[in-house]
């Protein structure tokens, strides 16, 4: 998901990682599974799936795993996929030839 670097982020690390606990609490609910069956599943220990569940907090690894279970590794893989940019300097961006929108019409 790198696009630029000076890409604002409205929203904290803290938030990000209790909205994903959220999102996959809700999968696991929807696809009827209890806590236990998925960590079962993705091998990872029920302790750290419930710690996540509530606190947001887990390992990258176990994540993964979780994600895989749940179908959304490769959503997150392409997520985070780089895109290059036309542009490689603020000069660039400059140097675009660009042609001002019209606010008007040109015939009557």
């Amino acid at each position: 998901m790198h696009k630029s670097n000076a890409m604002l982020s409205l929203i904290s690390p803290s938030k990000a990682q209790k909205k994903l606990a959220e999102n996959v609490r809700l999968c696991r609910l929807q696809m009827e599974l209890t806590q236990e069956g998925l960590a079962q599943r993705a091998g990872v220990p029920l302790p750290t799936l419930r710690k996540f569940e509530q606190k947001g907090s887990i390992s990258l690894e176990a994540f993964l795993k979780l994600q895989m279970v749940l179908g959304g590794l490769e959503a997150i893989i392409k997520a985070t996929q780089v895109t290059r940019s036309p542009f490689s300097s603020i000069d660039d961006v400059l140097a675009a030839k660009t042609t001002p929108l019209r606010k008007r019409g040109r015939l009557k």
